[in-house]
This record gives structure tokens, sequence and C-alpha cells, in this order.
């Protein structure tokens, strides 16, 4: 989604590893949020972390990777495998994608919500977005195709899911009504499946 990267959490197993990239987290959002996006560099994160650019780096490989990448691809490719075999692709994928989407803690969400904002604002940001998503997306297919699922059948099923749920997350800074990430992503799969 705007969600995944496994290899930043692959590679940050240890407690004190995960802190350090907590830590780096919110010191970018809050330095992101007082003074843009553009105008942040990974050098004022850093300082702001308390690491060097160095540990920056070793924790997310770029600036928007910050606001990008997210440990969600295994986990949601399994919920999307956890489906019955019978249902259609694009029912399986969905059904998968709200299954994973409920085990996202309240603060995740709340994380979440804030990245997707400053993503929303900065549309330089797109690219990113779209690179993230196609991560996600060929964690998703290959899964599906391990089941069985024709290529074809599974592209198409897990792009139509992750439209919905992008377009949903890009319209959410928008929303007057106070709804949480969760709830839009969760509002755009109904959705489709309302549709078929």
């Amino acid at each position: 989604m705007l969600v995944t990267n496994l290899l930043v959490m692959t590679t940050l197993a240890t407690p004190r590893a995960l802190r350090t990239r907590a830590r780096i987290l919110d010191a970018a959002l809050d330095l992101f949020e007082r003074q843009g996006y553009e105008s942040t560099t990974v050098a004022q994160v850093a300082e702001a972390a308390g690491v060097t650019q160095m540990t920056f780096f070793r924790h997310f490989p770029t600036k928007d990777a910050v606001l990008v990448s997210d440990p969600y691809d295994p986990l949601i490719a399994e919920a999307v495998a956890a489906q019955p075999r019978r249902l259609p692709p694009v029912e399986r994928v969905r059904r998968g994608m709200l299954a994973a989407l409920a085990t996202i803690e309240p603060v995740e969400d709340a994380t979440a919500g804030r990245r997707v904002a400053l993503v929303a604002k900065n549309p330089s940001l797109r690219g990113a977005v779209a690179t993230a998503t196609a991560e996600t997306e060929a964690a998703i297919v290959d899964r599906l195709v391990a089941d069985g699922v024709p290529r074809l059948d599974a592209a198409v099923a897990t792009a139509a899911c992750l439209g919905a749920c992008t377009a949903a997350l890009l319209a959410l800074p928008d929303l007057d009504d106070g709804h949480s990430l969760g709830e839009v992503v969760t509002h755009a799969l109904r959705l489709l499946g309302e549709a078929s």
C-alpha cells in the first residue's frame, strides 16, 4: 500500500533497532509537518532523532522511504493466502487485506495517518508511492500464483484492491469527518465487495 518494505524490517530484528527506527520516524514526521517535506533534510532528521546520517540510511534507504515504506507486505500476502481458494481472486485479496488491516494497532494507524497526510500534500512523492505499491502488489500476486491463480487474474485482482486503497488513503486528508486510516481503507474495500 503506502505500505511496505520487507527489507527494512528483516534487517531490524533487535528491539534496540526497532526503537531507533521509531525514533527516526517520529523525528521525521515532526519535522516534515513543521517545516515541510521538501525543506527537511536527512541531516536534520538524523540530528533530531539523535543518530548519525549513516544510521538513518540503515533504517530508511531514502528520505521518502520514511513516508512510504512499512512492514505489512508479508502480513498482507499471508492474509490473502489464508482466504478460501474457492473464492474469486479479487475476493481473496479484498478479504485478505481486510483481515490484515484488522491487526493494525491504533498507534500504528495514527502514525500511518500522519504519513498518508504528508504524502497527499506532496505530489513529488507519488513516484515513491507507486514503487511501494508495486512491491505490495508483487508480494500478493506471487502468493496467489503460488496457490494456482493465473498471473493475469492475480494481477488484476490485486491492482483493483490496491487501487481502491490508494484512492481512499490519498482522499483521507480531505475528509472532514475525522475517519481513521483503517476506516477509509475498510470502506474502500467494502465498496469493492458490494460491486461484485
